[in-house]
Parts: C-alpha cells; structure tokens; sequence
C-alpha cells in the first residue's frame, strides 16, 4: 500500500498582538484618508449656483471689483432672523466674505434678541437704530443700508402672487464704492419748467431720483436755470425729466457752456407732448433729433378700435449702459416719441460724437404723427420700425473704456415716465441706474442688477391631500419595514 501523501503544515495563527496592529493601522490609515480627503476638498472645490435667478452668485461687475480691493470693509447685518431678506442677506454677505480677499469682515446681530450688542453698535457708530438694514464702514466712514433699501417691489403685486427684486448687491457694492471714493458726485435737477416731478406739487419722481442717488453714491439738489448765471462747479450731471417748458436763449446758453466742458453729463427724459424747440434743437446738434410723433400701433378689432401707446420695448446690445439687460425686455408706459439718430453724419464724427441707440420699440410699433386718430394708419410722413427710443451720446470717446476720463456724456430717453412710482419696472430702474453710471464713467458699476425673488402657492385639492398623507404617513414606512424585514429573512436563511 502506498504512503499516504504527508498533510500541508499548518499556518501559525497570528497571535493577539498582530490582529491589533492590524485593526489600528488600518484605522488610522482610513482616519488619514478621510482627513486628507476633506482637507483637498476644503482647499480644492467648485460651487454651482442652481437658483433659476442666479440669486446666490455676484455679477462679474461686483467680483472685478473685489479683487481689486485694498482696503478693509465691515458688514454688520442688523436683521431680525424672523424676516423675509434674512436667508437672501446671508448668502449674499458669505459670497462678499468669500470673495473679498479677508479684507471683507461680516457680523450678524439680531436687534430683537442681542439687545446689547446692537445698543453698543449705535453708540459706537452714532447711528439711531430705527428699522432694521446692513451697515457698512470703509475707509473711515460708514453707510447704513434700511431693510427697504434692498428691495424693489414690483407693480401688481398680490398676496397669492407676491413678487419683488432684491437689490442688495447693487445696494451694498454702491456703498462700498462710495466709501472708497471719498467723494460725493452731484446731480442737479432741472426746476422751473413745468416737469413731472414737479406737476401738482407732487415730487414723487424726485424723491425716487434721491433715493436712487442715495443707493449709487451721488446727491441730486434741485437747479433753476433762470436764477443762476452758470451751471455750478461741483455738477457731475444735470436730470431733465420731462419738461413742459422750453429754455430760455439765456438758459440754452448755459446748457451750451456746460456740456461744452470736457466732463459734462446730462440726462433727457422727453416729454412727447411738450412744445421745446430750442431744448430739441440742442439734442439734434449733437446726433438725436425728437420727432414729435407718438410710437403706437392700432388694429380694428370685433369691439371697435383699439390704440395701444404703451410700448413694448427691448434694448440693444451697443453700448456698455444696456449690456446687463440686453436680454431682457420692458414697456414704457404713457406716450413715447421716437428719435432720429444721426450716429453716420460726418459732422458728427469731425465733433468727435458718437451716438448709440439703446432702446428699440417693438417690430408691430410705427411712429405715427396723427395719433389722435381712433384709428391711425401707417403712412408716407410716419416713422417706420426699427424705432429707437432712446440714446447715447459721447464726446471724446475712445476704443479702450479704460481710458474714458475725460469725455463728456448724454442720455435721451422719448419717454418721461420711467421713474413713476404707479409704472415703475425693475428693467426701467436698471437702465436708468446704469445710465447714471454711465455718465459719472462709473462703468465697474454696470451690470448689478437685482435678483428676482417669486414665491407661489401650491394649491391641493382634498384628494390630493388625502393622497399625499397616505403615501407618507403608511406606504413610505411600509415599504421601509418590507425592505428591511427581507433583509432580516434572507440573514436568517443563511
């Protein structure tokens, strides 16, 4: 018989000590991964915005101008946790933080709940804290943001559809900027000839222009021209909003020896129904020329005729004023005249002129002159599409926008209504913001516009709500318990 082949020698069982190096080791080995793990992510990682209005990104405008940053700023958010702005406020002031460089330092406090600190923040501010809002300090000075400040309601608002634009970036950027700068710009706005803002006694119009001015760093101070014998020295701009009135020869030649000046601004917000040959004969000698005419459109319908005067407009993509809202697309309500730009003149261009259109009407609209008609009609003597009703002129332009210092700038709008509080748009808000901008050659502030906040109602029937309670009230834990009881079965099998 054969031997019996000799059995394998048997392994020696590792002792105690082994299996617990082992169980360390690779502890620690898996501990170290996971620190090492998330510290390359902490260092190394990438943000995706997902909001649909982009709510949580800064524009590019804003990120530009904090890498540019050199000295320190402070954000104190003093906003009750319970408000609506609370979550928006915060993620906006953690992208600043994020953003700034560590020169941007952020604190919250709840006025409602940490009573001493916000005593101690008035005291040491000598502010008055009488509504909550952002207060932000930089070189040396400081700006207090109202919680009412960061909003712009829109029109038609109801409770089952509430909507409204949140403005803070551009209200905490402007703010910024202004403390950097140091210096306050100066618009003066035109009185005396019968404008908008002044009809009836009612300055409403001008409170917005103040408003606005207060969130973009600049004052507006009331001006007439029939009591001064030259444009003040400190102007950065002038704003007529509709006037009524023509100028005076004595008035016309102030316009003229300030915009004569290498850094004069101006803005033009026409009334189409004022009779100003000499303010349009200005306009027109330097590239846009009002036409008197009114932009409609008018079609006979099964109830009678129908004449529309409210404009549908969209802005053109030519000039660094309408960039941020080239997309997007407005009404002006009112009546609205058409301009005639001469921007191929060569006349124009030996004055050193260039003129842009910024705002076109829409194809359906004409330029009609008999626009007391029930029902005008398109013909011989009328403006033809594309319309433009608004404009741009500089003086001194050149190709690089880095080196526009010493240009001098004009807006004219064919419409007086974009700052009336019963029509006002955030579009509306936005050019006329970026056009003010535009004039001060504040372009790093272009294109901050506000993020639009909806909120909707979700409406269940009572089937709908019985389903939704029984899906997740039984059927969900049920399938969980199902799930887990196979599970235990299968175990148990084995």
């Amino acid at each position: 018989m054969p031997d019996d082949p000799p059995s394998p020698a048997l392994k020696p069982m590792p002792s105690r000590l082994g299996i617990g190096f082992n169980v360390v080791l690779q502890v620690v080995l898996g501990v170290a991964i996971c620190l090492g793990i998330n510290f390359l992510s902490f260092r190394n990682y990438s943000r995706w915005d997902l909001s649909p209005s982009g709510g949580f990104t800064l524009s590019s405008s804003t990120e530009n101008f904090l890498r540019k940053l050199s000295k320190d700023v402070e954000i104190t958010v003093l906003i009750s946790r319970g408000s609506n702005l609370y979550s928006e406020v915060q993620a906006l002031t953690d992208e600043y933080r994020r953003n700034g460089k560590n020169l941007i330092k952020v604190e919250f406090v709840d006025p409602s709940r940490d009573l001493e600190r916000a005593e101690q923040i008035k005291l040491e501010n000598k502010i008055t804290l009488q509504t909550s809002g952002i207060l932000v300090k930089a070189n040396k000075g400081l700006r207090f943001l109202p919680e009412n400040d960061l909003v712009v309601q829109s029109p038609g608002m109801d409770a089952d559809h509430p909507t409204l634009d949140f403005r803070g970036e551009d209200a905490v950027t402007s703010a910024i900027v202004g403390l950097i700068e140091g210096t306050h710009r100066t618009f003066y706005f035109i009185s005396g000839k019968g404008s908008r803002a002044e009809a009836g006694g009612n300055n409403e119009t001008l409170n917005l222009l103040k408003e606005l001015g207060r969130q973009q760093n600049f004052e507006v101070l009331g001006l007439n021209l029939s009591e001064v014998t030259t444009i003040p020295a400190d102007a950065n701009g002038l704003l007529f909003v509709g006037p009524k009135y023509d100028l005076s020869e004595r008035e016309l030649a102030l316009l003229q020896a300030y915009w004569s000046q290498k850094r004069a601004a101006a803005l033009f917000l026409l009334d189409p129904a004022a009779e100003t040959p000499r303010l349009d004969g200005f306009l027109r000698a330097n590239g846009v020329s009002p036409r008197g005419d009114r932009v409609l459109y008018a079609e006979s319908t099964s109830a009678g005729p129908k004449k529309v005067l409210s404009v549908e407009t969209g802005f053109t993509r030519e000039s660094p004023i309408t960039r941020p809202v080239q997309d997007a697309t407005t009404t002006l309500a009112g009546q609205t005249q058409s301009l005639e730009i001469s921007a191929s003149e060569g006349g124009l261009r030996e004055l050193g002129l260039e003129v842009k259109p910024l705002m076109i009407a829409s194809p359906r609209y004409w330029g009609e002159q008999s626009y007391l008609d029930d029902l005008p009609v398109a013909g011989e003597g009328d403006a033809k599409p594309p319309l433009h009703l608004a404009a741009s002129v500089e003086r001194g332009a050149v190709q690089d926008e880095r080196l526009r210092v010493d240009s001098a700038r004009l807006v004219v709008v064919g419409n007086a209504t974009l700052l009336d509080p019963q029509t006002r748009v955030a579009e509306n808000q936005d050019f006329l913001a970026a056009s003010l901008n535009w004039m001060l050659n504040r372009e790093r502030l272009i294109g901050i516009t506000p993020k639009r906040k909806h909120q909707y109602r979700v409406q269940l029937t009572d089937r709908q709500r019985d389903l939704l309670f029984w899906i997740t009230a039984l059927c969900a834990p049920a399938v969980i318990l199902g799930i887990g009881f196979s599970v235990w079965a299968k175990r148990r099998a084995t």
